[in-house]
């Protein structure tokens, strides 16, 4: 099935804010067998709306849009797709209750009259319920026009698109009846997309016509999706249990997961079967470490606590470093990342510890240490490791891959996979 992206929004259009939904929304079409044939962005203009979805239904009869559903006056995008169908807007009394009660959920006893306005949807819309928002998404077809629109917040628009809307196309597209459409999720760290594609090799040549893979690279890492679509289920799980049988040899100790499995619940999962606690020492990184453990419900129970030693006053005093290795070696090398681990393990009483200092940038790199080196270590059953990474991108990509990395150290170590 082909079909067109587009995405609303002026600040898309202008730069301020990077366009997240169309590359997720590709991926995702993607591994569900939907190819995505075009994308555009237009501003929050009615009238570039309404010919952006026009020209895309005369190419390919089905388009989505993401954007312009808010309740604020540049929000205009359900008007001009109601247009371009000869539809009015009408408002449903359903969605208004849902919206009040929302409001009310929150401690809002009267919700603010701009709202009201998402509830007015196009005659003879299917609404798409919306769990994680006020906008519900939209589904409008007629004849061999069909169009579907979504909110632009990313996680509201993500949880429709494979929630509501995928499944929907894939009935759409004719699946035979009985047949199913699966996905299966392997999560990987601690290697970049192009050397575990390197890994693979010839082996999505070995898939056959029922399987796809697709590689969904990120700063955590790259996932690779399997998916098998308009087949029986018994036989759509056997395909996806072999494919990914044939994976993990390939792609070793790289594999942390599958599915929504977080590298951070799986370190902690593996900490509090070992009967250990866990502390970090942070500089780069400036406690995303601890966002990332803390995120996990339960962590509680194995995590202690930590120090962002962002001064090397306070890698002195609180994590233990030596003002000779500092004065030696810099605050980023593998002594401090060392003396860091063993220091705060030390002061909070903890089996395991994570350490991580570097240059995040865009100041403050030099020749020997260039902006995005980074020195971690991780201490495990009373020996400490350190590795080193020049990691690429900007300042924020350094430190969320600093700390992913980090972590991905840790659960190699205490897997016994690396020295």
């Amino acid at each position: 099935m082909d079909l067109e992206l587009l995405t609303v929004g002026t600040e898309l259009v202008l730069g301020f804010t990077v366009d997240t939904n169309a590359a997720f929304a590709g991926q995702a079409l993607a591994a569900a067998g939907i190819r995505v044939v075009r994308r555009a962005t237009v501003g929050d203009e009615p009238a570039e709306v309404r010919r952006a979805v026009q020209a895309a239904l005369e190419r390919t009869g089905t388009v989505i849009v993401s954007g312009g559903l808010g309740p604020t006056n540049d929000d205009l995008t359900k008007a001009a797709v109601a247009e371009v169908f000869g539809k009015r807007l009408v408002r449903d009394d359903a969605i208004l209750r849902q919206l009040e009660e929302r409001f009310r959920s929150r401690g809002m006893p009267q919700m603010p009259a701009a709202n009201a306005v998402q509830a007015d949807v196009p005659e003879g819309a299917t609404i798409l319920p919306n769990p994680r928002g006020t906008a519900p998404g939209l589904w409008i077809e007629d004849g061999a026009r069909l169009v579907i629109l979504l909110p632009g917040v990313p996680k509201e628009m993500h949880g429709l698109l494979t929630e509501e809307v995928i499944p929907r196309l894939a009935a759409r597209a004719g699946a035979a009846a009985g047949s199913v459409i699966r996905s299966r999720t392997i999560r990987t760290a601690g290697i970049g997309e192009s050397a575990l594609a390197d890994r693979l090799g010839a082996y999505e040549a070995l898939l056959g016509t029922k399987v796809t893979l697709a590689f969904l690279p990120s700063l955590d890492g790259t996932d690779l999706r399997f998916t098998v679509w308009n087949v029986p289920e018994a036989e759509a799980d056997a395909a996806l249990a072999k494919a990914i049988d044939g994976l993990r040899p390939r792609i070793g100790a790289a594999a942390y997961g599958e599915g929504d499995d977080q590298l951070a619940a799986v370190v902690l999962r593996r900490l509090e079967q070992e009967g250990a606690t866990l502390a970090v020492a942070e500089s780069c990184t400036g406690g995303l470490l601890g966002a990332k453990l803390t995120a996990v419900p339960g962590a509680s129970r194995v995590f202690l606590g930590g120090v962002v030693a962002y001064a090397n006053d306070v890698k002195l005093g609180f994590t233990g470093v030596s003002a000779d290795t500092l004065a030696r070696h810099g605050a980023v090398s593998e002594a401090v990342a060392r003396e860091m681990a063993a220091g705060v393990a030390r002061a909070f009483g903890a089996q395991a510890a994570m350490a991580v200092t570097g240059i995040a940038g865009p100041d403050g790199g030099t020749t020997e240490k260039p902006v995005g080196t980074v020195w971690a270590a991780t201490l495990w059953k009373d020996q400490v490791r350190a590795f080193t990474y020049v990691f690429p991108g900007d300042r924020e990509d350094v430190r969320m891959r600093a700390a992913q990395w980090t972590l991905d150290h840790l659960r190699c170590v205490m897997a016994g996979t690396v020295g």
